[in-house]
């Protein structure tokens, strides 16, 4: 059920960031839950993989160019999907930033929700 939940909610978030963000467009809710899906399954099954092949790069940046990898997963996921648009690298950089500040939020407040 929390998964459920958790999924319907990273689609609200895509759906706000396309609201928020003009350099991001979603064409409705059902793409939205396709791609909250597939940067699921690009964030658990891909990201670890790059993390480790760009280690070297994101120790020199501090950490930063982890915001390089999150920018083009989003953009990989927009191209990959029809419906989800993304303008330009700008553009993903700025929606993925926007995208993970909300499924923070989104994951603490279910996480404290759903403790009691």
């Amino acid at each position: 059920m929390k998964l459920i939940l958790k999924w319907i909610m990273s689609a609200i978030a895509l759906l706000t960031v396309a609201w928020l963000y003009q350099g991001v467009h979603i064409a409705s809710f059902a793409t939205a839950l396709w791609a909250a899906a597939f940067l699921g399954l690009l964030n658990s099954l891909v990201k670890p993989f790059l993390v480790v092949l760009t280690l070297p790069v994101t120790v020199l940046t501090m950490g930063l160019f982890i915001f390089v990898i999150n920018a083009l997963m989003f953009w990989f996921a927009a191209y990959l999907l029809g419906g989800f648009l993304v303008s330009g690298f700008i553009a993903a950089l700025i929606g993925s930033l926007l995208y993970s500040v909300l499924s923070l939020l989104i994951n603490w407040f279910l996480d404290l929700a759903l403790s009691n």
